[in-house]
């Protein structure tokens, strides 16, 4: 049986359905996360899980037992709170050792797994800090140090690094995974940050008004959306209502506002059918032109109108025509150099540069 499991639960708020019949499994040592913008219930749900709420409808399982009506202190998961809750009057190894106090552990026992605790992450010497004294990674770090010190079944975080820098978010990043496998600890991971989510996590469920759009892996999630709104929500763009012409095979003929395409998709669709259509942004090709050679298919001309550089990608807004646009990220600008606004381009789109969605 999974570790965790959630079967139809529903939560409600004033007659407002939070959570709406979601479903899905959590297995033993995954890093399992919650993904979706802000109101889309994935806190609600973790919340579910850990006790603090109770489902309005379904069930929720714990290893082979049903919890719906036990409370948290008797679930055995530790919760990281997105503000860390650290007790500020407290030093490090207090707070640390709160949860092991409340439950009445020997001293000489609290020592010793404070200490194995603050090792875990990395805070050996901290322990008469006060969390005013801390960085914000440090202040994360004791937070969840104060977890792991109670030996939880289940580890649930509710976007805990929302509140460091861009680089320290980085960084924390590959050091919660590196304690998470060390531990080998099942985790439930909140976050609406797209680049989190596919960078930590073994499976990745994206939620939307309550419910679940597609559960899969991270690969699985960005490669392959299976609704315009996942998508949209891992930040791929290039996103049009398309109609399918032909269908042979895995080459189908789809037409678009833009023209009309050869596109390699093993799904099945039949002709006439409506879709939404993907075109990668990593996947364009584009260079210079003088608009002087006839178009093959999945070619298009267009016009720079937006270039920007971000790093190891640059990124383009091409103007194709009637105020139709494509996004494309271009690996490697360095080498290949940067294309200015106002050039005409010729942009090429591979067969296997689409993704068919359902409308």
């Amino acid at each position: 049986m999974p570790h965790v499991r959630l079967k139809n639960v529903v939560k409600c708020f004033d007659k407002m359905v939070a959570v709406d019949h979601i479903s899905f499994d959590v297995e033993r040592g995954d890093f399992f996360t919650l993904l979706g913008p802000s109101g889309c219930g994935k806190t609600t749900t973790l919340r579910m899980i850990s006790g603090f709420y109770e489902p309005d409808e379904g069930e929720i399982y714990i290893g082979n037992k049903l919890v719906n009506h036990v409370p948290p202190e008797k679930r055995n998961c530790g919760f990281v709170f997105q503000s860390y809750a650290l007790f500020p009057h407290m030093t490090v190894f207090d707070n640390v050792a709160y949860g092991l106090k409340i439950r009445k552990v020997p001293k000489d026992e609290i020592k010793k797994k404070v200490s194995e605790a603050l090792a875990k992450v990395g805070l050996i010497g901290y322990e008469s800090r006060r969390p005013d004294q801390l960085s914000g990674g440090e202040q994360q770090r004791v937070a969840l140090a104060r977890v792991l010190v109670i030996n939880p079944d289940v580890l649930l975080l509710d976007e805990p690094l929302s509140n460091l820098d861009a680089k320290l978010r980085v960084y924390m990043r590959s050091e919660l995974r590196k304690i998470q496998r060390s531990l080998g600890i099942t985790t439930i991971y909140v976050t609406h940050d797209q680049a989190e989510a596919l960078s930590m996590s073994t499976k990745i469920a994206v939620m939307n008004k309550g419910k679940i759009e597609q559960i899969g892996s991270p690969i699985e999630i960005y490669g392959k959306p299976k609704t315009k709104f996942v998508a949209d929500f891992m930040g791929l763009s290039n996103i049009f209502p398309a109609k399918i012409l032909q269908s042979s095979n895995d080459l189908k003929l789809i037409e678009t506002e833009f023209g009309t395409f050869n596109v390699r998709s093993a799904e099945e669709y039949s002709e006439g059918d409506s879709i939404y259509l993907l075109i990668r942004p990593e996947a364009i090709d584009v260079e210079k032109s003088e608009f002087n050679e006839p178009l093959k298919r999945n070619e298009l001309y267009g016009k720079i109108i937006e270039s920007s550089f971000v790093g190891g990608v640059a990124k383009y807004v091409i103007d194709i025509e009637n105020n139709l646009t494509l996004t494309v990220n271009m690996q490697d600008p360095l080498s290949k150099g940067i294309i200015g606004e106002g050039i005409k381009v010729k942009v090429k789109i591979p067969e296997t540069g689409f993704v068919i969605l359902k409308p």
